[in-house]
C-alpha cells in the first residue's frame, strides 16, 4: 500500500472523506496531535486501527464528532458535561458519558463499555473532514502503539507508511499533547488523563474539585488506560476443541469442532479466518451469544498473531475469575 500525502485543500479533504468512508484509514491532524482516522461506525474499519498501529489490546478510542449537536445523537449529557461541552468544544476536550439510544459508534470503538468517548476537536482541517464524513470517526493517536505521539505528517508517515491509505498534511499541531478526559458517568466528573484543558479550568467551569479516577485495573473507561473486560454473565471457556451440550459456540475458521450439532448456538467470528474481521465481530459476537441464556460460551483457539493478540487478550479478560 502506498500512503497518499493529502494536500489541506478542498481536493485533500475530499479525498481523505471519501477514503474513511470506504473503511479505510486516514490520519488527519487536531489541535492535540495528528489522530489515526476510521469510521467509527464501522467496526471493520476501527480493527484496522489495532492493526496499523500494533496496538496490544483494545482500548476504548475517542470518537471524534463536528458538533456539540452531533455528540447529542451518540451520547448522554448530565449537568457537568453539558457546562463542559459548551465551555471547552471545540477543543482539547474528551468527555466519556453514557451511550445514547441513538449512538452508532461500534462496539469494537467503545471496547464492549456502554459508555462513549466523543470530542469536538478544534482543528479546522479536522472540523471540515468530520463535516464531509458526516459520521463519528475514531481516532487515537497515529503513531504505533509505545511510541511518540505525532505533531506532523512526517511523523505520521515514519511510523505508518505504507500501513495505512492516506494522511492529511494540515502542518505541525499547536497543542501538542493529547486532550483531557473527563468522565461524567455517575454524578461525579472524574479526570482520567490530563491533557490539553487543565484541571484548573475544568473545575471553574463545573463549580467543584474534579475526582481523580482510582486505577483502573481491568476496568478503563477511555484511552490511556489499561484494557478493559467485557464481562458477559456466561462464563467463557476459552481454546475449546469441543462444544459441549448446551454451550454457546464461538468459532474461528472454516471448521466446526466436535459437538457443534449440539451447540445452543453458533457464531463465528470469520470463517476464512481474517484475524481482521474477527476483531469486527468480537463484542457484537460475545452479546448476542450471552443473551441465548446459555451458560457458557465455548470459544475456539484464535492464532496468538498480528490482531489475535489483542483478542486473545481481551477474551482472556471475559473469562477471567468474577
Amino acid at each position: 500500500m502506498v500512503t497518499e500525502r493529502l494536500q489541506p485543500d478542498a481536493l485533500g479533504l475530499s479525498r481523505a472523506a471519501a477514503i474513511l468512508k470506504k473503511g479505510e484509514l486516514v490520519a488527519f491532524p487536531t489541535e492535540t496531535v495528528y489522530g489515526l482516522g476510521a469510521d467509527a461506525t464501522n467496526a471493520e474499519a476501527v480493527a484496522r486501527i489495532y492493526a496499523a498501529k500494533e496496538r496490544p489490546s483494545f482500548n476504548p478510542l475517542i470518537a471524534h464528532v463536528d458538533s456539540y449537536s452531533t455528540a447529542l445523537d451518540q451520547g448522554i449529557f448530565d449537568d457537568a458535561a453539558r457546562l463542559l461541552a459548551e465551555a471547552f468544544w471545540p477543543g482539547p476536550l474528551t468527555l466519556v458519558v453514557p451511550c445514547a439510544s441513538t449512538c452508532t459508534v461500534s462496539d469494537l470503538a467503545r471496547a464492549g463499555l456502554d459508555s462513549v468517548g466523543l470530542r469536538v476537536p478544534a482543528h479546522p482541517l479536522a472540523h471540515a473532514l468530520l463535516a464531509a464524513v458526516g459520521r463519528p470517526v475514531a481516532a487515537p493517536s497515529a503513531n504505533r502503539s509505545g511510541r511518540v505521539s505525532p505533531t506532523a505528517a512526517d511523523h505520521v508517515l515514519g511510523d505508518l507508511d505504507g500501513r495505512i491509505s492516506a494522511v492529511l498534511d494540515g502542518g505541525e499541531t499547536p497543542v501538542g499533547v493529547e486532550s483531557t478526559i473527563v468522565s461524567c458517568l455517575d454524578g461525579v466528573p472524574r479526570l482520567l488523563r490530563p491533557g490539553g484543558v487543565t484541571r484548573e479550568s475544568i473545575e471553574a467551569v463545573i463549580g467543584r474539585k474534579l475526582e481523580t479516577a482510582s486505577e483502573p485495573g481491568d476496568n478503563p473507561v477511555a484511552p490511556g488506560m489499561l484494557a478493559s473486560h467485557y464481562a458477559p454473565r456466561a462464563r467463557v471457556r476459552l481454546g475449546a476443541t469441543t462444544i459441549h451440550p448446551g454451550e454457546a459456540a464461538l468459532l474461528f475458521g472454516p471448521n466446526l469442532p466436535a459437538g457443534s450439532k449440539d451447540a445452543a448456538a453458533i457464531l463465528n467470528l470469520s470463517e476464512s479466518g481474517d484475524l481482521a474481521e474477527a476483531a469486527a465481530h468480537l463484542f457484537s459476537f460475545l452479546r448476542r451469544l450471552d443473551v441465548t441464556g446459555a451458560g457458557v460460551i465455548a470459544v475456539s483457539p484464535i492464532p496468538e498473531i498480528g490482531l489475535g493478540e489483542a483478542i486473545n487478550d481481551r477474551l482472556q479478560r471475559a473469562a477471567a475469575e468474577r
